[in-house]
């Protein structure tokens, strides 16, 4: 006789009940998701709990809802699995590990089978089973990329027999807007993945950008999302920005063309392995001064997404223009004041200026030192503070 207990659990056959199998999916924030878990349950860690008769079905136990790292951090992806009957050889277990994209591209993580393992692709020499005691086929991701956000599929089988289940990995972060020197509305969608890599960032994901838009961004640009959508954040709604009478939200043009159509870009980063911090100068200095005035502190100029990065997760707040990597001048704001930008705090942006212009300083980033078996001998990162709650400001706007 069959016994489950869950809130959300289907059962998938073409046959009676009593013959069928029953599989369950676990609910999570994702292609399933229905709703956020409540602060009660955040922090809580919910199983699935799904018993069968002796037909000796696997059944895997995940944890609904997903798990919150930042770049450079270690992370439990977790999985659990038992099965009917217990007297089953564990030798005969697979589980496999797969990335799923909103595309249903699905990319090979880790398969372990017995005692042997596989890892794939930038996965290699990161990614390792915890082995918490019997049943456990949590893995976890080491030194977490940019590029490691996103949704996961545990699999375990046994003979012909299996279930699946599902983790989301989420990053702490900032989304931030982004166009190059060339101007606005000039790229296609792989030349904005290729900016947001330059600006050591990824394009942001759809979720990523309603949450940001939920701590306050603004920007009256369109620009390309990690899967291919063109979309842009309106707190505030206005006649220039899709018309004052409509309500705020996310604006979503669909999925685009991505080679012929052109629009700005939506880059997403996250915590960094190094300090970004203005240079004491007694005088200004043109783009060619500022690389080499860096260099010379041994450091170099910042990279966009880096200063964006130090401002939300550092609190770096400097009322000085300077010139960053991709020739543009911005500085940070967390605490706004009288003449330093508006009062919202935020990265102001002033453009990008003639690169022999000497009116401005320069933002360097200077990574940490790390011995030869990664360990760290001496950061220049203090301890990892958060201003998620502070909004983005609002410099741009454009009629689209």
């Amino acid at each position: 006789m069959y016994r489950f207990h869950l809130d959300y659990c289907y059962i998938l056959s073409s046959q009676p009940l009593s013959l069928g199998t029953v599989t369950c999916l676990v609910l999570i924030f994702g292609l399933y998701a229905t709703s956020l878990p409540t602060d009660a349950e955040k922090g809580r860690r919910k199983v699935v709990h799904v018993l069968e008769d002796d037909t000796g079905a696997v059944i895997v136990q995940t944890a609904p809802g997903k798990v919150i790292t930042h770049r450079g951090g270690s992370i439990t992806l977790p999985c659990r699995y038992h099965h009917e009957p217990e007297s089953s050889d564990p030798n005969r277990i697979r589980i496999k590990w797969t990335k799923v994209t909103d595309a249903l591209v699905f990319e090979d993580v880790f398969v372990a089978l017995g005692l042997q393992q596989r890892l794939f692709g930038s996965y290699r020499g990161r990614v390792s089973l915890e082995q918490n005691g019997p049943g456990d086929a949590s893995v976890i991701i080491h030194n977490v990329t940019l590029e490691d956000y996103g949704r996961y599929e545990c699999e375990v089988t046994n003979d012909m027999e299996d279930d699946t289940g599902f983790v989301n990995l989420d990053l702490e972060g900032v989304v931030f807007p982004y166009y190059p020197r060339v101007g606005r509305y000039k790229l296609n969608y792989h030349q904005a993945e290729d900016v947001c890599k330059e600006q050591d960032a990824i394009l942001a994901s759809h979720a990523q950008l309603h949450k940001a838009w939920l701590d306050g961004l603004d920007w009256c640009n369109a620009g390309w999302l990690e899967d291919g959508s063109v979309q842009y954040p309106i707190s505030h709604p206005r006649d220039q920005c899709g018309r004052k009478d409509t309500p705020a939200g996310v604006r979503n043009y669909g999925y685009r063309h991505k080679e012929d159509e052109r629009y700005d870009a939506f880059c997403f980063t996250s915590n960094l392995n190094g300090k970004v911090y203005f240079l004491k100068r007694f005088k200004k200095v043109n783009y060619s001064e500022a690389v080499k005035a860096c260099l010379r502190d041994g450091s170099v100029v910042a990279k966009t997404g880096q200063l964006y990065a130090a401002w939300k997760i550092q609190l770096l707040d400097r009322c000085e223009a300077g010139w960053l990597e991709d020739a543009s001048i911005r500085y940070p704001i967390v605490n706004p004041r009288t003449r330093c930008g508006g009062p919202q705090p935020g990265v102001r942006h002033l453009g990008f200026p003639d690169l022999k212009f000497r009116l401005y300083g320069v933002y360097c980033f200077r990574k940490n030192e790390e011995s030869v078996n990664g360990d760290v001998v001496k950061s220049t990162q203090g301890p990892r503070k958060s201003s998620k709650d502070i909004p983005m400001n609002t410099t741009s706007t454009r009629t689209i």
